[in-house]
C-alpha cells in the first residue's frame, strides 16, 4: 500500500470519510431573516429613543414638582397658655429671607400638637413688605403630624415677591385646651 491509500483508509475508518461527496456549500438564508432582522432593529432603536425622551422630560417635571425653598430644618416649638389672663392669644412669627417666592404656588408646612395639649385651630398669617396679610385657619390639629398645603391663590397677598413673614397665632376662642404645645415643621414652598 501506499502511502496515500493508507491515510485515505484511515480517513475512512476514523474520519468517516466518504467517497463522492461534493463540498459542503453554506445555505442560502431567506430574505425574510433579513427583513425581520431590520424590523426588531428599528422597534428596538425608536423604543430606546421613545425611552429617553419620555425620561428627560418626565424629570423634568419631577424637578418643577419638588420643593425648592424650605424655611426650617428642625421642628420649632410653640408653646402656649392662653388661659384666663392675658394675653388671649400666642404666636410665632417667622422672617422670610428676601426671596421673590412668586415663582411657587404653594406654601406647604407640618404641624403636630404635643399630648399636654392641642389647640385643634392654628391661625397662619403671611405678611408682605407692603403689610398686606393673608390669613388662613389650619384645622383638625392632631398628635399626629400632618402636612398643610395652601395654593397662593386661596391666599389674598397681591404682591408674592416680598413676602416679610409667616406667622403661626392660637387664639383663646380658637383653642380647645388653654395650654399646650404645637411643633411646627417643613415650612417650605413649592410648586
Amino acid at each position: 500500500m501506499t502511502r496515500d491509500e493508507i491515510y485515505d483508509h484511515l480517513a475512512k475508518v476514523y474520519l468517516g470519510k466518504r467517497e463522492g461527496i461534493e463540498s459542503i456549500q453554506p445555505k442560502k438564508q431567506p430574505l425574510s431573516w433579513l427583513v425581520i432582522n431590520i424590523v426588531i432593529t428599528v422597534f428596538i432603536l425608536a423604543s430606546v429613543v421613545w425611552g429617553l425622551t419620555a425620561f428627560l422630560t418626565q424629570h423634568d417635571d419631577l424637578l418643577k414638582s419638588r420643593v425648592i425653598f424650605t424655611l426650617t430644618n428642625s421642628p420649632m416649638r410653640l408653646s402656649y397658655n392662653v388661659g384666663d389672663g392675658m394675653p388671649q392669644v400666642k404666636a410665632l412669627s417667622i422672617a422670610v429671607p428676601s426671596v421673590d417666592v412668586k415663582k411657587f404656588k404653594r406654601v406647604n408646612v407640618s404641624l403636630r400638637g404635643l399630648k399636654d395639649g392641642n389647640p385643634k385651630v392654628l391661625k397662619i398669617i403671611l405678611t408682605n413688605t407692603k403689610e398686606e396679610t393673608a390669613v388662613y385657619y389650619l384645622q383638625d390639629l392632631s398628635n399626629r403630624w400632618r402636612d398643610y398645603s395652601l395654593a397662593f391663590e386661596d391666599l389674598n397677598l397681591t404682591d408674592w415677591e416680598a413676602l416679610r413673614d409667616i406667622s403661626f397665632v392660637v387664639e383663646a376662642w380658637n383653642a380647645d385646651k388653654p395650654t399646650g404645645t404645637v411643633l411646627i415643621d417643613n415650612i417650605s414652598f413649592s410648586n
